[in-house]
Formats: C-alpha cells, sequence, structure tokens
C-alpha cells in the first residue's frame, strides 16, 4: 500500500510540473453539458455517470470560442506533415481561422503494454501538456460501465482477451483490481488539476462519446483533434479532425492527418472502417473474411473498395452482378452477413 500511495505522488508531481502552461485554462472550473431528458446544466469537474443518449456541448463551444489558441493547427512533434502548399490557400486560411478542441481518450494511456499503469499515464499526459495542448480546450474522455456489452452481444469474441483476463480472478488479479480502482481517482485529481472537464457515459465505451461529440463540435465550425493511440478513431479522420498519437518508440506525441493516411493506406479516409470490416481487427477480437476465404486479403479488398467506395455499396452490387474474381465475388454474397456484422462492431455509434 506504501507503494501504491508513493506512485501516486510520483505521477501527480510528473503531471504538476507542466500545469504552469494551463493557469488560464480554455474551460472554465466548472463547465456544463446539457442533456436534453434532464435538467440543462450539469456540473462535469468530477466525473459523472450520465445515463443519456445523447449530449449537447453548447457550453464547452462557447468556452472554446473565448479560448486563444496558440501556435498554428500544423504544429506537430514527431511525424512530419506534408507541405502546407499542396493545400489551396483559401481552404488553408479558413481552416486557420477555426479555433480546434482536443478530445482526450485517457483509458489507453492507463497502461504499459496490457498492464495498467499509473506512470504511464503520467508520462503521456506530462508530455501531452507541454508539447501538445499548451492553451487549447481539451475534454477527457472514460469508459463508461458495461459499455461493450451491446458489442459483446452481437459478437462474443469482441474484446474477449480482457474478460479472460478476470474472468476467474486470482489474489493477484484481485489485487490489481484494487490498485485499477486506486488509480482511477489518482487519474481524476490530476486531471481535475489540469482543469480538464471528464466526460463518462454508462453503457457506452469512450471511442463513440468521442464520436459523438466529434459531429456536434464540427457542426458548432470547430476544428477537432483525437489524443488517443486507438485506430478505430481513424474512421473520423478529416480535414478538420486530426488525430494525435503517442509514439512509445519515439516516445513523443505525434500529429496524424488527413494526408498521412492516404500516404499510408493509399485509399480515402471514409474507406477505413469499411477496409477493417473486411481483413478484421485482431486486436478487438474480430475476425476478417480472410479466416473464411484465405484468397481475399488487403489488397482485394482496397482494389474493389477504391472502386465502390463502401462496403455496403460493395456487397448490394455483389448481390445483382460480379464485382471481382470468383473467390471474392462468392465471399461478398456468402459472407454478407457476416461483414455487415462486423461493420456494426466496428463502426463508432453517436
Amino acid at each position: 500500500m506504501q507503494e501504491n500511495t508513493a506512485a501516486e505522488r510520483m505521477v501527480l508531481r510528473m503531471v504538476e510540473v507542466t500545469l504552469p502552461t494551463r493557469v488560464s485554462p480554455c474551460l472554465p472550473l466548472n463547465p456544463s453539458v446539457s442533456i436534453p431528458s434532464e435538467n440543462l446544466r450539469r456540473q462535469i469537474t468530477k466525473p459523472r455517470t450520465l445515463k443519456a443518449k445523447s449530449l449537447t456541448i453548447s457550453a464547452m463551444a462557447a468556452a472554446a470560442a473565448a479560448a486563444s489558441v496558440s501556435g498554428s493547427f500544423n504544429r506537430t512533434v514527431g511525424v512530419q506533415l506534408l507541405p502546407d502548399d499542396e493545400c489551396s490557400e483559401g481552404n488553408k486560411t479558413q481552416r486557420k481561422s477555426k479555433k480546434r478542441v482536443f478530445f482526450l481518450d485517457v483509458n489507453p494511456l492507463c497502461y504499459a503494454g496490457s498492464k495498467p499503469s499509473l506512470q504511464s499515464f503520467g508520462h503521456w499526459v506530462s508530455l501531452f501538456f507541454s508539447q501538445v495542448s499548451l492553451s487549447d480546450p481539451v475534454i477527457a474522455v472514460l469508459d463508461g460501465e458495461n459499455g461493450n456489452e451491446q458489442r459483446r452481444r452481437l459478437l462474443p469474441s469482441y474484446k474477449a482477451h480482457r474478460r479472460k483476463s478476470f474472468a476467474q480472478p486470482t489474489a493477484s488479479q484481485k489485487s490489481m483490481r484494487n490498485q485499477v480502482g486506486r488509480s482511477k481517482q489518482v487519474i481524476i485529481d490530476v486531471l481535475k488539476k489540469c482543469n480538464v472537464p471528464i466526460v463518462k457515459i454508462e453503457g457506452h465505451e469512450a471511442d463513440d462519446v468521442v464520436a459523438t461529440l466529434v459531429g456536434q463540435v464540427l457542426q458548432r465550425g470547430y476544428r477537432v483533434v483525437i489524443a488517443s493511440p486507438d485506430k478505430d478513431f481513424k474512421q473520423l479522420i478529416s480535414e478538420d479532425v486530426q488525430i494525435v498519437m503517442p509514439l512509445v518508440e519515439l516516445d513523443r506525441w505525434s500529429f496524424y492527418t488527413i494526408k498521412h493516411y492516404i500516404a499510408q493506406y493509399n485509399c480515402d479516409p471514409q474507406s477505413d472502417l469499411s477496409l477493417r470490416c473486411i481483413i478484421g481487427d485482431e486486436v478487438d477480437g474480430v475476425p476478417g473474411i480472410q479466416h473464411l476465404v484465405p484468397e481475399f486479403g488487403r489488397k482485394t479488398a482496397l482494389k474493389l473498395l477504391k472502386k465502390h467506395g463502401s462496403l455496403e455499396n460493395l456487397l448490394n452490387a455483389a448481390a445483382v452482378r460480379t464485382v471481382g474474381r470468383q473467390y471474392a465475388q462468392e465471399a461478398l454474397t456468402k459472407y454478407a452477413d457476416f461483414l455487415r456484422r462486423n461493420y456494426e462492431v466496428l463502426s463508432l455509434r453517436r
């Protein structure tokens, strides 16, 4: 217990050295979130489990509008952005005139590999506030309780490895659970010290909450940066939505943009979700079609999606005519329900 307490104090010290850069928070100390089915104002400076299906962020957006943003949108740590002259001058000027909002995906930062780690959280949050978001408004999002259940009902293998590790907990695993519980409060305390509001919605994963809030922020004319190592967010990338991810091997955060995505995958980000539905997501326990049809790999999937644009368009076309080689045609017609289930599991919900 004394060791845990010392670790908690160390994490607080790690992050506190970055606080002087945020002495004038862009968000008020008591920001509110309005919920259509309940009272209009709810305090979220401490995590509150909400049962609402939707939420708006007008108060947060208003606070962000008054914020002064230091640096340009193309500031980066790590990956070098492609030259600005590849964009039209008009679009570039318009994007620079928009203020940006950061969404901090907290849960993945609290692990070193597969083990919970307060030190990992303290390290990455310290770098985040000292190098990435100096004065931009930041909203932290946590997973809600039982947030995975909807997807697990559709696909029992979804993130099954996380359940197995605690299915019949040993004494050491029970100790780890207790440690995680104590760590959550330390994480909350650190974020409060950084004047960062926390959103947590019961029954929903943080990814879905972020996707919902991103859409609302964009509608209000802001740009968005999602701070997370989670590849699921690539399906949201656009000219006004970037990702900034921690690179362990370089020990720094790096921006990832629509240009990086196109250079990496040679396809439009709108196809990202459809591509992952076909090739699967091994980390999340979502099998790809190559488990059923070995010949149907990434190359075939990319070729077909470039032509048809989305998984649904591809499946609809395959139902009425030949869209590719015989193995691909048979796979798309025989396993259409399999692919549509993958889509429902992997797509971010609003």
